[in-house]
């Protein structure tokens, strides 16, 4: 039987209105599930249409002297920012800008293409303006659309004392940072301690950015913060108390204008530096932001290299201020005693060649006393014959030569103490021979150190072996260096007495570091290193013994200065006086 038509287009009818009813239960469902399940989510997505978060900045800790005196520190800035997306006329923002600011429309625009990144994102087109410029700016804000701006607190340093490659510099991160370098939890435009103190002590000093969300209109112009959307202030960075004196770091200062070199003043008892120099220096104020290639490449390209951290990094041959290693070594190993002599006449024959000694004139019959304190080679080439280099390396690294200090600094080198197998590897098997260790005697040849190194060498003598480490911040484990603790009280008397005798003694080399303070003495050691590709470098190295069993350590270099004697000597002696007449008191009322 045939179904009738009205009963096929009553089920095609029915079939339709269930669709319908099922799609309006979707459309209502859906609605349902916005409206109410998911108002807060969708609320908030809307809200992002119109509202922006802007960072704080953390304000990093300052960094004080053993004072309290302020050497680093923060002053409020402004920073100005596009956001591409919501810039309805660019030409004319930067018009207004540069009306209000005297800031060149094409500065703005170069400055926001090197920093662009994303059409949503803050780019900055200008740093350091004033509370002046932003007022200005301002009275033309329903003008601008698009533009930002945050205070931001700049770094700022002392404006007499720079101690500039102990404290370091910043660098803003830039994309390759991010990329290359893997710098986790920073972003584009943040600084991040780049060397010295800054770059050591980055995660007490950084401190915690904040957030802030702000409301624009449908013109991309700010209309106010936005209350109770989880706004969060910045959090300073911890301030870091330095061992450094600024009085001493200053007068160091003023006496290397127009020097090369470097100057460690420390308490061997403590570790704690009182004074650190390189120089020359550079102005850390140009790398607070991003540096232009043309300042970079002046820098870098100085002959002079400012760059160049001289009392950590720079390698020199140490000359006769390691001529008491080779005295410990053979004093220990008794391969002489106190009454043993050579005699001096000026020159050594060694085989077919004369190894000539400073003083022309020769020092006469000498023991190892008036050999340090006259600064006698002919000793040290005839005595050194006795020494088996391995030994002497080893006893090297005893006191702080060819290893690394410690020192709270972000790098330093080694240095090299040359070894048998070095030698064999330098020369060959047979290349060299006890003829290398001549030079060596005396501090030159393959032997090389650096001024921290000295310093703590220094330290070693003062204190019989058994200084404190190095520091320029207060550590929290008071450790100490005991390498030469083994070291016999008979052979530190000679030590001391030879070094007493260099400031003392008639015929020493540094009685120019004699501050003829009564109460006060000092014993030293002055040295005079050749230098293959110039002048030689002036050394003195030595402390000094006040009231009360206080101690100082001075270690001076001053590259291509010349004779140690008449010229690092006389540094050594004004930093004695200083401490005695305008520090040692405040220290001692300190403690």
């Amino acid at each position: 039987m045939l179904k009738s038509p009205n009963t096929g287009s009553k089920t095609r009818l029915w079939i339709f209105y269930i669709f319908v009813i099922l799609v309006h239960f979707l459309i209502i469902g859906r609605f349902f599930k916005i409206q109410i399940i998911d108002n807060e989510k969708y609320t908030k997505r809307a809200q992002s249409n119109y509202v922006r978060a802007l960072t704080l900045p953390a304000p990093r800790g300052l960094i004080l002297d053993r004072n309290g005196e302020i050497i680093v520190d923060n002053y409020p800035t402004y920073v100005l920012y596009a956001i591409e997306a919501e810039i309805k006329n660019k030409n004319n923002n930067y018009e207004i800008i540069s009306r209000a600011t005297g800031i060149d429309t094409s500065f703005l625009i170069k400055n926001f293409k090197n920093n662009f990144r994303s059409r949503f994102l803050p780019t900055r087109i200008a740093k350091d303006l004033s509370i002046e410029q932003l007022s200005k700016l301002e009275e033309d804000k329903n003008n601008l659309s698009g533009i930002i701006y945050e205070q931001f607190p700049e770094r700022i340093y002392h404006d007499k004392v720079k101690a500039t490659h102990a404290l370091g510099y910043l660098k803003e991160v830039n994309q390759e940072m991010i990329d290359n370098l893997k710098i986790a939890n920073y972003n584009y435009g943040d600084l991040v301690g780049w060397s010295g103190i800054e770059k050591q002590y980055e995660s007490s000093l950084r401190g915690d950015k904040g957030v802030s969300y702000y409301q624009v209109d449908a013109l991309g112009r700010e209309a106010g913060t936005v209350e109770g959307y989880g706004n969060l202030l910045s959090q300073p960075g911890g301030n870091i108390n330095t061992t450094i004196d600024l009085r001493l770091q200053l007068l160091i200062e003023d006496l290397y204008k127009n020097k090369k070199g470097a100057v460690v003043v420390s308490k061997p008892q403590t570790g704690e530096v009182l004074a650190y120099l390189s120089s020359p220096d550079y102005n850390p104020d140009l790398f607070t932001g991003l540096v232009s290639s043309k300042d970079w490449q002046s820098i870098v390209s100085d002959p002079d290299r400012p760059l160049l951290n001289r009392a950590s990094n720079g390698l020199y041959p140490p000359g006769s201020i390691y001529k008491m290693v080779v005295a410990v070594e053979l004093l220990e190993k008794k391969l002489i005693d106190k009454k043993w002599t050579a005699f001096c006449t000026g020159e050594y024959e060694f085989y077919d060649r004369a190894h000539k000694c400073w003083d022309k004139n020769g020092h006469g019959a000498v023991n190892v006393e008036s050999a340090i304190a006259q600064s006698c080679d002919v000793f040290f080439y005839e005595a050194i014959q006795k020494v088996k280099l391995n030994d002497l390396e080893k006893r090297s690294m005893d006191f702080s030569h060819g290893i690394p200090t410690h020192i709270d600094l972000p790098s330093e080198m080694k240095g090299k103490v040359p070894n048998r197998k070095y030698m064999n590897k330098l020369y060959g098997r047979y290349g060299w021979s006890t003829g290398a260790m001549l030079n060596i005697s005396i501090g030159q040849g393959e032997i090389l150190v650096t001024p921290i190194q000295m310093a703590a060498y220094t330290n070693l003598l003062a204190t019989r072996g058994v200084a404190k480490n190095l520091h320029l911040v207060s550590p929290k484990n008071d450790s100490q260096f005991t390498g030469s603790s083994t070291v016999s009280s008979n052979t530190w008397d000679i030590i001391h007495n030879s070094m007493k005798q260099v400031v003392y003694g008639k015929k020493g080399t540094g009685k120019l570091s004699n501050p003829n303070i009564p109460g006060v003495t000092v014993s030293g050691k002055t040295g005079t290193a050749e230098n293959p590709h110039g002048e030689t470098h002036a050394w003195y190295i030595g402390f000094a013994n006040y009231k009360d069993e206080d101690m100082i350590s001075v270690v001076v270099l001053v590259e291509n200065g010349g004779g140690g004697g008449s010229v690092a000597s006389p540094i050594a002696r004004k930093i004695f006086k200083e401490y005695n007449d305008n520090i040692i008191y405040d220290l001692v009322r300190a403690q």
